[in-house]
């Protein structure tokens, strides 16, 4: 569960994920006269030494065995070294193929990896074990863009299908198929169906600690706190030090009143993990509010004019009414909200007197920036998403342009 990305609930939750690259170190100074031309040094800086050879002889089914073997003391470079030999005697082993996939993702190759994984499922587009590393490749190590997650996603469901099929011997790698299906459903926002597959999971494997986390999480989104911490705890007697665990945990703290208890665990927390937790800044309900006005003095002419006939709140966190006036529940961690229909739409007597409004949440949004330049900025880009809904666009549509 360490190094997932934060949940990205729907509508009005905003996601970013980022990917660095390690830069090739530079050649010593004593190096550099003769060092070649721009247009091949960094075509040599990609050059890696011959890998050991396998350390077992004989026939392609062998030397998967051995990697298999290395793969299981982990050591992916001789585990690539023997599919890498076995693949040169049977080149469309698929086995052979997606150990030497497994084997680059541990070394952190994750392009090369996806290339050998992608002719695999070329030559056996069902291959259960091929679809779980897939799916493990693009649900859990990967960047968690939608695109991304929603691939892994079909390969995590047909690599469970697929696994069903030769019944209850591959119970295990269809109880891994439809956790990895929850993990990247709840990090799409489809709760409902993470919380099936990782209720499905856990009826493969009792007292999964990973499956109880995605449940935990899934009964969050939903809603459904008392539960989410019912599951959540348990996750935590078994991994007390996990760090996404106790964020879930102090989520749930807060949503309860018990804003102390949330912030020592929030600060567990992130000290647990700083580079996945440790953004966030404090800001002032005074502060926050001023950073609104100036949100809202910057936008065009013609949304300031919008603006004017619909109020604009600040609110803490999402009241529990709004998030469960729709079916499914919308997220607790959305960054705003427009209530009503659209400026195209009649307000109807039920909707009352206040029949549309905008609301930005100021715990939520200070808690997913990353600096106070980065809220402003997400202030801006939320009351945007909100004003787009009133002008009637779509969530596709407001993720079309880049307001998702």
């Amino acid at each position: 569960m360490t190094g997932r990305s934060p949940r990205s609930p729907l509508l009005a939750l905003l996601l970013a994920a980022a990917c660095s690259r390690p830069v090739p170190p530079r050649p010593p100074a004593a190096a550099q006269a003769s060092a070649p031309p721009p247009a091949t040094r960094g075509q040599l800086a990609q050059v890696r030494p011959p890998p050991a050879p396998c350390a077992r002889r004989g026939p392609a089914r062998l030397l998967l065995e051995e990697a298999d073997l290395e793969l299981d003391r982990g050591q992916p470079a001789r585990a690539l070294a023997c599919a890498e030999e076995a693949l040169r005697l049977a080149p469309r082993l698929v086995a052979g193929l997606r150990l030497r996939a497994e084997a680059l993702v541990d070394l952190d190759r994750l392009d090369d990896a996806r290339l050998a994984l992608s002719r695999a499922l070329a030559i056996d587009p069902d291959d259960a074990e091929t679809l779980h590393a897939a799916a493990d490749l693009y649900v859990a190590r990967l960047p968690g863009d939608r695109a991304t997650l929603e691939l892994g996603l079909e390969y995590a469901l047909r690599g469970a299908r697929a696994a069903e099929r030769r019944g209850r011997a591959d119970a295990e790698l269809t109880g891994a198929l439809v956790l990895l299906a929850a993990m990247a459903e709840n990090d799409l926002g489809e709760s409902r169906a993470a919380l099936a597959h990782a209720e499905r999971a856990l009826a493969l494997h009792r007292g999964d600690v990973d499956a109880q986390y995605e449940r935990g999480v899934a009964l969050y989104e939903l809603c459904r706190f008392d539960e989410a911490r019912g599951a959540l705890e348990r996750v935590r007697a078994q991994k007390p030090e996990d760090a996404w665990t106790l964020h879930y945990l102090a989520l749930v703290a807060e949503r309860s009143g018990q804003g102390r208890h949330a912030e020592e665990l929030e600060r567990r927390a992130r000290t647990l993990a700083p580079d996945e937790l440790g953004g966030g800044v404090t800001i002032a309900r005074a502060d926050f509010e001023a950073e609104v006005r100036r949100a809202v003095a910057a936008l065009p002419e013609v949304e300031r004019r919008a603006l004017q006939a619909v109020p604009l709140e600040v609110a803490d966190v999402p009241a529990l009414d709004d998030l469960t006036a729709v079916d499914p529940p919308l997220s607790p961690s959305i960054l705003g909200l427009f209530r009503g229909p659209s400026e195209g739409e009649p307000c109807l007597p039920e909707d009352g007197p206040r029949c549309r409004s905008v609301v930005l949440y100021r715990l939520n949004l200070a808690r997913f920036a990353r600096s106070q330049a980065d809220l402003s900025e997400q202030v801006r880009v939320t009351l945007l998403h909100e004003l787009g809904h009133l002008h009637g666009e779509s969530d596709d549509e407001l993720r079309a342009r880049g307001l998702e």
